[in-house]
């Protein structure tokens, strides 16, 4: 009696098959997300230097009488609207002042802060 013998997989095979793609695909996909993050917070940090260097710029230009204190402004860039808060602040030498741009997105989250030294 001639008896033959089926080939292919077993079902076990198939099932740690399945498992390893499914776990590859998880790893592909969860990749892919902090790379779309990271570019997104990128992009946020590049444009909020952009609004901290403007107004850093602008009181530089300006030449305004600094005065100690808080204040806050609005920044848009390529669409896209941010907080910021100019801190001033004294400095050792009193001809100089401390001032910080902190920038925020518009949920309030912080970004960067740029600080700077500029003549009273």
């Amino acid at each position: 009696m001639n008896k033959r013998r089926a080939r292919g997989f077993t079902l076990i095979e198939v099932l740690v098959a399945l498992a390893i793609v499914a776990i590859t695909l998880g790893a592909g996909i969860k990749a892919a997300g902090s790379l779309s993050y990271n570019a997104e917070r990128l992009t946020d940090a590049s444009l909020a230097q952009w609004c901290a260097d403007n107004q850093l710029i602008s009181l530089k230009l300006s030449h305004p009488g600094l005065s100690i204190g808080d204040s806050d402004f609005v920044c848009e860039q390529l669409g896209r609207s941010y907080k910021g808060k100019l801190v001033v602040r004294p400095t050792p030498n009193i001809n100089f002042r401390r001032v910080d741009a902190a920038m925020f997105t518009e949920g309030g989250q912080p970004i960067l802060t740029v600080s700077t030294v500029l003549p009273r």
